[in-house]
């Protein structure tokens, strides 16, 4: 739907509606539910998607009880603005009768699912609504079943019931009042995204003045605070804010008026080390690991650009403004000035490796300069997904994904890789890979003459087995070592990579200090 139906609906000369501009081009992750005293009092359910309110009535209001169902009727799209709308709709209008925010925060998309799909799984973090949710379309395409997660939460009070999230007025004082809303007032322009400062591959530490740190297997996020506003987002600049939305509320609560910090988004496991698969597991709604945000370093503080003083100032900064921080950001500590004595402790607790910054160095936003580098326990990168294998036995969906990375603007094939897989990371990948099917074999490098000595080279009479995917989507793999033909030994899936694009990924190789 466009909200060209949203518009047709209604006589804005006569509705103090908001009415509609064109959708957004970035995707938030708020709701809002709006309790609604029309000819029949209901509940209107909004999701922020596609740059408009997805919206959905239902009529007996949201359940809270664990499996409990209420249907949900889809309706036309809404305006972004019609977000924090409560007042009253003049009688003889669409919707005419009083309008309360009945409840507003953000929610998390949970698993691969997804609008089109039919099925919709989620959490919702509001002011009086937490928890998961589920919405499943059924065979009528605009009738839904809104349905409560794996846990019941309290039921909401009469009271509670009847109190605006937003104004704190009842629907009484809502319709007394008559016109109530106005729109926001713009606020001055946003900061502006700031590509994150790389580092770069090294075989041992060079000499010299520097700090070391824990190398995190997790996603890189850059964070900006302003005017009240937060966004997060990813070195690609993709939304986290709602994907992450508990990472995105806790920086609302810092100590600044305006920031940028680097950091990282983790899940710990039992150990408290970071894990990439349990990031993933996450993504897939399969877990509810911690998550924490490390911050590494502040960019910006309160007007002042901060990238081009000394990382050592700007990590005291930082430290300053983290230091009541909510728990789930934390401050990513130097460990110490000597690589030598650090690595064995770090490979001892099963670290993936340390990063280690000049204490001088500037910020150098998108460049990969030297005063920032990495050292490396163990052989992961990123690789590009270009194609994928039948199952055997008793494995479904596919066998083993065919990966590469480029060289001379070419996608050069590296080998397959089969294993760390689950049931549902298979299903929802070759769910994706479906969406994406190519023509002809992407990697410049194939066929090859060989099968190989482990065997991960593809000939041309086992290339007219494979499947083929337009090289979009990357993954992040484990492996034991490089062979002298340029394959993957012993590859292992770790998960996708949303973060990075697939046009960046090169083989990477550790240089001499």
């Amino acid at each position: 739907m466009s909200l060209r139906a949203y518009k047709k609906k209604r006589d804005f000369a006569k509705t103090i509606e908001p009415q509609p501009s064109r959708p957004s081009s970035r995707d938030g992750h708020h709701f809002v539910i709006q309790k609604h005293d029309a000819s029949r009092l209901h509940y209107d359910f909004r999701l922020e998607m596609g740059g408009a309110l997805k919206s959905w009535a239902v009529p007996k209001g949201i359940p809270v009880t664990k499996g409990e169902k209420r249907l949900a009727v889809h309706v036309e799209d809404h305006p972004i603005s019609y977000m924090e709308f409560e007042g009253v709709i003049p009688k003889g209008q669409y919707g005419g009768g009083t309008v309360m925010v009945w409840d507003i925060g953000t929610f998390e998309l949970l698993g691969a699912d997804d609008l089109d799909s039919g099925k919709l799984h989620f959490a919702l973090n509001g002011k009086k609504l937490k928890g998961e949710w589920r919405l499943v379309r059924m065979r009528d395409g605009d009738q839904w079943l809104l349905i409560r997660g794996t846990d019941s939460m309290r039921p909401i009070s009469k009271k509670m019931d009847d109190t605006s999230a937003l104004s704190g007025k009842t629907m009484k004082q809502l319709a007394a009042n008559g016109r109530t809303w106005q729109p926001r007032k713009p606020a001055q322009e946003p900061l502006k995204f700031i590509e994150p400062m790389k580092a770069r591959l090294l075989k041992s530490a060079p000499s010299g003045d520097w700090i070391y740190e824990i190398k995190f297997d997790g996603f890189r996020a850059m964070a900006f605070k302003s005017n009240g506003d937060v966004r997060l987002f990813s070195r690609n600049e993709k939304d986290f804010s709602g994907k992450f939305s508990a990472v995105h509320d806790a920086l609302a609560r810092l100590d600044a008026h305006d920031a940028i910090i680097d950091g990282e988004i983790v899940a710990l496991d039992a150990r408290g080390r970071s894990s990439f698969q349990l990031l993933q597991r996450f993504e897939l709604g399969q877990a509810r690991p911690p998550l924490f945000y490390y911050a590494f370093d502040l960019l910006w503080l309160n007007g002042k650009d901060l990238t081009h003083e000394p990382l050592v100032r700007r990590k005291l900064q930082l430290e300053q403004i983290l230091k009541n921080a909510p728990e789930v950001i934390r401050y990513s500590s130097s460990l110490g000035e000597d690589a030598a004595p650090l690595l064995p402790r770090i490979r001892k607790l099963g670290l993936e490796g340390l990063i280690g910054k000049r204490k001088d160095s500037l910020y150098e936003p998108g460049r990969r300069s030297g005063a920032w580098i990495k050292l490396k326990l163990h052989q992961e990168q990123e690789m590009v997904i270009g194609g994928y294998t039948d199952p055997e036995g008793a494995r479904r969906h596919f066998g083993a994904l065919l990966i590469g990375f480029h060289e001379n603007k070419k996608l050069r094939f590296a080998g397959k890789v089969g294993t760390g897989f689950n049931k549902a990371i298979l299903k929802s990948l070759h769910s994706r890979l479906e969406k994406i099917v190519f023509d002809s074999c992407p990697f410049a490098n194939l066929p090859e003459t060989r099968v190989g000595h482990y065997r991960q080279n593809i000939t041309a009479a086992e290339m007219k087995r494979c499947h083929w995917v337009r090289p979009e989507l990357v993954c992040q793999v484990r492996f034991s070592e490089w062979t002298q033909d340029g394959k993957l030994r012993h590859p292992v899936f770790l998960g996708l990579r949303g973060d990075k694009d697939a046009a960046e990924v090169i083989r990477e190789k550790a240089a001499p200090p």
